[in-house]
């Protein structure tokens, strides 16, 4: 099992969609977002090890992202 709890992924689905979701959308989504964060985890790490950090801030996070 994964990271997210099911019901905040739930959430986020039917407050985008307005529609009620299954169970399996769900589960499937919440996969997607844990290997999105783990590869932006990873470049943040990068960009924070470059800058001589121990601490990855919200600006690695963003600069992720943009990459």
């Amino acid at each position: 099992m994964g990271e997210l709890p099911l019901a905040a992924v739930d959430r986020i689905i039917r407050k985008a969609s307005g529609l009620r979701v299954s169970e399996s959308a769900a589960v499937e989504l919440a996969r997607l977002l844990e290997e999105e964060g783990m590869r932006l985890s990873l470049k943040a790490k990068a960009l924070a090890e470059h800058a001589k950090r121990k601490t990855i801030t919200a600006d690695d996070i963003r600069l992720a992202a943009r990459q």
